[in-house]
């Protein structure tokens, strides 16, 4: 193996310019891969960080996945006569005994759980109004699964509990009725309750509608004004590992009846759209590795036909076909590593450079960094797109010099 090892060295140093070109071909097509594949893992990261961490791991709320069936229906199963618009008993909506299913649900391993209460309510202030959710919290609960404390531009979430009357609103909110700490509103509800609220707290979470569209008010304060005593319509839960949140969620949802969405569930359109986006992206990268392999394929072409009488001496001296195949798959691979070995270090340099880039999209006041994503594996993956972009590039006139007829060769017949 040194014997074929040393021949094919000597073979790439013999035609120095079609073995640099062949290296720059490997070396950039590595460098491209390894950027391209950073960021875009990196926007891919960035983009479920910002989904994960913005919204609930799982979400329990005070309905049915499959509605029950009606007493009628158990009576008397496959009657000849049905009865049609059945109208539901009126009753208040909320999750029955949701105290003894949330401490259910806290009992889990890597689970933390906070109750809310969500019902419509308009503001009105000075002659404006502008209809929104409100969702009434347990402060100390709401900072484990929400972000929304880190958000506050003004006041605190921890504010509500010691201001009863209390209310947190978003920034487009505020700024669109001229509000402040310590402003006054009239809270409207569906059932005609009115209440005045003082303004303890504003958010901002960059998201337009959410932030004109939002409050958060204390949850007994809101069980008063929804008329929804003792009730909740929602548990939020967030997880140590939110890819387990399909699993958890069909636990619990088996366990207390109520249903439970994932985010995975919730979210399937855009998982299913950033899977076809990196298959398109592997797909491009891979090209340029491919096309950087042609390089290769030429290089190993041009000198298995110049060295023909060179192949068929060293079979006639006993080299087996195999052997011949060898020198120059060893050619391939020389230039595969040495290739990947500068294209990773240029590949890492272009990474720096692009995680340096800062960008501010039009209409956008925040100024944003190129997200990168730093992790082994794409090294690892980029190296083995490379040698097997070049041991299969090699392979071909490899397998044509393994073939070769020394006896033929030797008397110029071929």
């Amino acid at each position: 193996m040194r014997v074929q090892f040393t021949i094919a060295l000597a073979h790439l140093r013999q035609r120095p310019r079609s073995t640099l070109v062949s290296l720059l071909g490997i070396m950039l097509g590595v460098a491209f891969f390894l950027a391209v594949s950073a960021l875009m893992r990196g926007s891919e990261q960035d983009f479920l960080k910002r989904l994960v961490d913005n919204s609930p791991h799982i979400t329990v709320m005070d309905q049915y996945r499959t509605p029950h069936v009606q007493p009628a229906e158990l009576r008397w199963p496959g009657a000849a006569l049905a009865i049609s618009n059945v109208k539901p008993q009126q009753e208040t909506r909320g999750i029955r005994n949701y105290r003894n299913k949330l401490e259910a649900i806290e009992n889990l391993p890597g689970v933390r759980v906070a109750p809310l209460l969500r019902g419509s309510a308009v503001l009105t202030f000075a002659g404006q109004q502008q209809g929104l959710s409100l969702s009434g919290v347990v402060p100390s609960r709401m900072k484990d699964v929400s972000t929304i404390d880190e958000q506050m531009v003004a006041g605190a979430l921890d504010d509500l509990s010691s201001a009863p009357n209390g209310v947190i609103i978003g920034q487009g909110l505020a700024d669109k009725f001229q509000l402040g700490l310590g402003s006054t509103v009239n809270m409207l509800t569906a059932s005609g309750g009115s209440r005045i609220m003082k303004v303890v707290g504003i958010f901002r979470t960059g998201n337009a509608g959410y932030d004109e569209t939002e409050a958060f008010t204390l949850l007994k304060r809101a069980q008063v004004i929804l008329e929804r005593p003792n009730r909740v319509n929602r548990f939020i839960i967030q997880l140590a590992d939110p890819q387990a949140a399909r699993t958890v969620a069909a636990g619990i949802e088996a366990s207390i009846g109520y249903k439970a969405v994932s985010w995975i569930e919730a979210s399937e359109d855009l998982l299913s759209l950033l899977l076809v986006r990196n298959i398109i992206m592997y797909s491009v990268v891979t090209a340029i590795l491919v096309v950087a392999s042609f390089g290769i394929y030429n290089t190993i072409s041009t000198i298995v036909v110049d060295k023909r009488r060179d192949i068929a001496i060293l079979k006639a001296m006993g080299f087996q076909a195999a052997d011949v195949r060898r020198i120059f798959l060893y050619q391939g691979m020389v230039i595969g590593l040495l290739g990947s070995a500068a294209g990773l270090l240029l590949g890492y340099g272009m990474m720096h450079v692009l995680a340096r880039v800062e960008l501010k999209p039009p209409g956008v006041s925040d100024v944003v960094a190129m997200p990168i994503w730093w992790g082994a594996d794409q090294y690892l993956l980029a190296v083995a797109f490379a040698m097997a972009a070049c041991l299969g590039a090699a392979y071909l006139p490899a397998n044509k010099a393994g073939k070769l007829p020394p006896v033929m060769t030797l008397r110029g017949a071929i």
